[in-house]
């Protein structure tokens, strides 16, 4: 399969490493997917013009991941602060005044006739791509990462255009991990996904549920382990895998994520 992802990328800041690493959600799922085995991986975002911009360019350059249609305009990076606890990333804030704030993605014709060309686009809720997904819908299929948002009236509005949607909830109580859950699957996602922390995470295809298998790891960094899954279920599924196999293929990707500091690796001196 051929897959682009459209939206952030920043570099992930560890305080007390005095390194950072290239990632943000679209980045990671980027890279992962090529590292699945996908033909041909693309991204388009906003760079800044600093050196963290460069160091991310040049690991996606080493990834073999296509950035042709990138913009690059004047500022900085996002650099998300982070600190480790028993291999969790906790984020401490960072820089507000980043070209991802600063600037939003519009797509142009060119650009919708080159994304055409792919099987599947991957967007995330820190891509501030909101108001391009109708137009995105209408050439490709849309993956899209939620992450922690869960407002309903939110994912009710440009859930007509996402086939394949991801979530983060490992802080809902049982309850309330069955009432969003049933919320969900009133939507017309094709397949959804929950991931729970350290608890399997949960898929759901057409009203189907199936559950992860986990196996014990060991973790050194679970920065962008929710990203790799991400990737390796996409490529795998759109590969003609079945469900339990897709998500077994998945697990292993985040599993070898989990193995290693940053989203991919790549560490640079701060």
């Amino acid at each position: 399969m051929k897959l682009i992802a459209i939206g952030d990328n920043v570099v992930d800041c560890y305080l007390d490493q005095e390194i950072y690493y290239p990632g943000g959600n679209c980045v990671n799922v980027a890279v992962n997917a090529q590292r699945n085995g996908a033909e041909q991986v693309s991204y388009i975002g906003i760079f800044g013009n600093d050196e963290k911009a460069d160091h991310i360019k040049y690991a996606l350059k080493q990834e073999e991941v296509d950035f042709q249609h990138a913009r690059s305009v004047m500022g900085i990076s996002g650099q998300p602060r982070v600190t480790l606890k028993d291999g969790d990333r906790i984020f401490i804030g960072g820089p507000k005044n980043t070209v991802q704030r600063m600037f939003k993605l519009q797509l142009i014709d060119d650009e919708l006739d080159y994304i055409s060309n792919f099987d599947l686009c991957h967007v995330s809720c820190y891509s501030s791509m909101e108001s391009e997904l109708e137009k995105l819908s209408n050439v490709i299929k849309i993956s899209y990462d939620f992450s922690s948002r869960k407002d309903l009236d939110y994912i009710r509005s440009i859930a007509p255009y996402i086939q394949y949607a991801f979530f983060s909830a490992a802080e809902l109580s049982e309850a309330e991990l069955g009432a969003f859950i049933e919320e969900l699957i009133a939507l017309p996602f094709e397949v959804f996904a929950l991931t729970r922390g350290s608890e399997p995470a949960l898929f759901f295809q057409n009203g189907v549920q199936y559950e992860q298998k986990l196996n014990p790891i060991s973790i050194v960094d679970t920065m962008g382990a929710g990203d790799s899954l991400i990737a390796g279920f996409l490529v795998n599924y759109l590969n003609g895998d079945t469900m339990p196999s897709a998500i077994e293929k998945a697990t292993l990707s985040a599993a070898k994520t989990c193995g290693m500091y940053g989203g991919f690796g790549y560490p640079k001196k701060m």
